[in-house]
């Protein structure tokens, strides 16, 4: 039996607040509802720390098909162990207390082709954190123990969050990238001030795309090391060699393949964007790729964990009241946030 952590909790109540939606289209509610406990191979969690994400407003607007419903949104959780369900311990390196963090990436089938092939991000059974399982808009939750990654306890929980999605998924973004030197980032958000600060530090150029007149978050983008900045319908002083992009935004496809030289990579980095206007064949050409992100790999949350102290990565965030979701959600569709939402239960 795994020794507990000095951070142990303790036994968790009989009940617990949580924010839960219950039609799409419509506000979060606020609920009590019972503690779960944990199944065979999940953890139970005190939730310390919650990022609010872009994909959480997707699932709020509809935009995801076939949700789990009510369901508590949230994927971006750092929280401590309360609870081992059966099977989990000294083999998955968990004991009560332990600080872990649970991304969207929640749960995969283990056996079939992409599982095997290390790219469990495309399993076709793959199930969501806070999308098809109940996620950390709440103050417990359970969890695979696989998909779940070590925090460190010197990192504050809610500046730890935001790693877990925007983080995970801008790492990924920039991974497809490959060697690209000067890199745009379309959508200057949660992820692109984080992948700003690891580009720069990787010694690549960012050029930051903003809406039009956001003077606010170009000039954040520059003080994270971007060495240009513009609106996103912007030419950019010169070629790029690739763009992400992390607005939802279709027509940014075309404007960034104007963006990149030949032999360029356009990546779409989120889970829902709306649709692709149609483009003459000219602005692809030149070997210039689109390609797309989905989801994440336990590699990548490996790699980027360990990246992200030796930038240092500084996530900015802005914290509130678990019962504020609404309001957080609501600002993040405004874009009125310089970097990520936090909820504190």
């Amino acid at each position: 039996m795994p020794r507990p952590h000095p951070n142990a909790p303790a036994k968790p109540p009989a009940g617990m607040r949580a924010m839960q939606l219950e039609r799409p289209g419509e506000a979060l509610r606020a609920v009590h509802l019972a503690v779960p406990r944990p199944g065979p191979g999940q953890v139970l969690l005190r939730v310390e720390a919650c990022g609010v994400c872009r994909t959480d407003l997707h699932l709020i607007d509809g935009e995801l098909p076939d949700p789990v419903l009510p369901m508590i949104p949230g994927h971006e959780i750092v929280g401590r162990v309360v609870e081992l369900g059966e099977g989990v311990g000294d083999a998955a390196g968990m004991a009560p207390g332990q600080r872990i963090g649970v991304p969207w990436l929640g749960w995969t089938c283990g056996h079939c082709g992409f599982c095997a092939s290390q790219r469990e991000n495309l399993c076709d059974a793959a199930r969501f954190t806070g999308y098809q399982i109940q996620g950390g808009y709440a103050e417990y939750t359970v969890a695979d123990a696989r998909y779940c990654f070590p925090i460190d306890e010197a990192l504050d929980a809610a500046e730890a969050a935001p790693l877990l999605c925007a983080g995970l998924i801008g790492y990924r973004a920039l991974e497809m990238a490959g060697a690209a030197r000067r890199i745009g980032l379309y959508g200057f958000g949660a992820a692109a001030h984080i992948i700003t600060q690891v580009a720069v530090w990787q010694g690549r150029e960012v050029y930051a795309f903003t809406r039009p007149g956001d003077s606010a978050s170009q000039a954040f983008a520059r003080r994270l090391g971007a060495c240009w900045t513009g609106a996103g319908e912007e030419r950019p002083p010169h070629p790029l060699d690739a763009a992400l992009i992390f607005a939802p935004a279709g027509e940014l496809v075309p404007a960034a393949l104007r963006a990149v030289a030949k032999g360029g990579t356009v990546v779409c980095a989120g889970i829902h964007m709306s649709t692709i206007p149609a483009f003459p064949y000219d602005i692809l050409w030149g070997e210039r790729r689109i390609v797309s992100v989905a989801n994440l790999t336990r590699r990548d949350g490996d790699e980027f964990l360990a990246l992200a102290p030796r930038v240092p990565v500084r996530t900015e965030v802005v914290r509130f009241a678990l019962e504020d979701a609404n309001e957080a959600l609501e600002r993040l569709r405004r874009g009125a946030l310089q970097g990520a939402a936090v909820l504190l239960p």
